[in-house]
């Protein structure tokens, strides 16, 4: 049986952590910034841990991680 290809586009957004879930980094935070408050600026720098309705296609498209 071949090896799987790993979605590369999929491998340089998400992350596993130690305990196996997946790390993303929040949207809206690229442009227009002016007009959004410091506090909500502040709040999309963390990564937020994905929904686990997710999980099933991501560990398809990210075999190896």
């Amino acid at each position: 049986m071949p090896k799987i290809k790993t979605h590369r586009g999929a491998a340089k957004r998400f992350k596993v952590t130690g305990t196996g879930k997946f790390i993303r980094a929040k949207a809206y935070k690229s442009h227009i910034l002016t007009k959004k408050n410091r506090k909500r600026k502040r709040r999309l720098k963390k990564k937020a841990v994905v929904d686990s309705t997710h999980v099933g296609a991501l560990k398809k498209i990210l075999p190896y991680m």
